[in-house]
């Protein structure tokens, strides 16, 4: 079980974050703490604000108000020996073109006190990138997988991936989720990373972190909320009223006497409530976390069209 995180031992806190561009709000007194020996996904639209969460997070770009802090100390003001404990992959790598692979893993290795070769060696052969190619003649995929490879050599007890799989095959991506893996199975260590796919998510993430309108409105267990959010599927003998009430209800669709709806933390009380005054049958059904980002997205549409 993960530790519950304090500002001592969270390796990663942040405290009513402020970010605006061009007076547009982009994170909003946001909070996050994370646990030692999670692997928390970090889910959001596309412009929702999660790669200027990361650089704020990591002391990359300053917040307009509030605290990052990194195992305790401010992320703005890091000393050497915590940033020799993190790892970080940007969602655009640069890479020095002219150096050879063998050469950036030399280079790289420089910098840390702790550099597993073995492990840097078996990733560059499993990933199948050579020594002797330079970096500058590399596909984007294979950069991507070059960067991961030199954030994980020094085995971080931090790890944070912005994107790391955008430009990667479905092998590769396969690969990169094994290291994942093999990163969070080392209950000391912590992982980190935003990413719109939301497979990858499902298949390595136990905790979620979901950003919306510059705010994290929802940080808990993956399990949990795919627990406590459902689709239900009601058959009535008659038409259904089209303002059909059900506790819970993120998003409805009613046709006659058919209704799609999604219920989050419906009970079945609530169930046996809707069969027995309708005389219908309710099926429940189990959802996808990109089902579940969906109708959760579509409750904030209704929420603001409604107020």
């Amino acid at each position: 079980m993960n530790e519950s995180p304090t500002t001592e031992n969270s390796p990663l806190r942040l405290a009513r974050l402020d970010k605006s561009y061009r007076k547009k709000k982009v994170l909003d007194k946001l909070d996050l703490n994370i646990a030692i020996g999670s692997v928390v996904g970090l889910l959001g639209k596309n412009g929702a604000g999660k790669t200027t969460l990361i650089k704020c997070a990591l002391g990359l770009m300053r917040p307009d108000s509030g605290e990052a802090t990194i195992f305790g100390k401010s992320a703005w003001t890091l000393d050497a020996e915590t940033k020799a404990r993190l790892g970080y992959v940007p969602q655009s790598v640069s890479l020095y073109s002219w150096m050879r692979i063998g050469q950036l893993v030399d280079y790289t290795a420089a910098f840390y006190p702790k550099w597993n070769a073995a492990l840097v060696g078996d990733l560059l052969r499993d990933w199948e990138l050579k020594a002797d190619d330079k970096a500058g003649n590399l596909s984007v995929g294979t950069q991507q997988k070059l960067a991961i490879i030199l954030a994980m050599g020094h085995e971080p007890d931090l790890l944070v991936l912005d994107e790391p799989a955008a430009s990667l095959d479905p092998i590769a991506r396969r690969q990169f989720l094994k290291a994942v893996l093999a990163v969070a199975s080392d209950q000391t260590r912590t992982v980190v990373f935003s990413t719109h796919i939301t497979s990858d998510l499902e298949r390595v993430a136990d905790r979620l972190a979901l950003l919306r309108d510059g705010r994290i409105v929802y940080d808990g267990e993956l399990d949990e909320l795919k627990d406590s959010v459902k689709r239900w599927h009601v058959t009535a003998a008659g038409a259904l009223p089209a303002d059909l009430d059900v506790p819970g209800a993120v998003h409805r669709r009613i046709e006659g006497a058919e209704a799609l709806l999604t219920v989050r933390g419906g009970t079945q009380e609530s169930r046996e409530e809707i069969e027995r005054r309708y005389s219908a049958s309710v099926r429940v059904e189990d959802l996808s976390l990109e089902d579940l980002f969906l109708e959760l997205h579509e409750e904030e549409v209704q929420h603001a069209e409604t107020r």
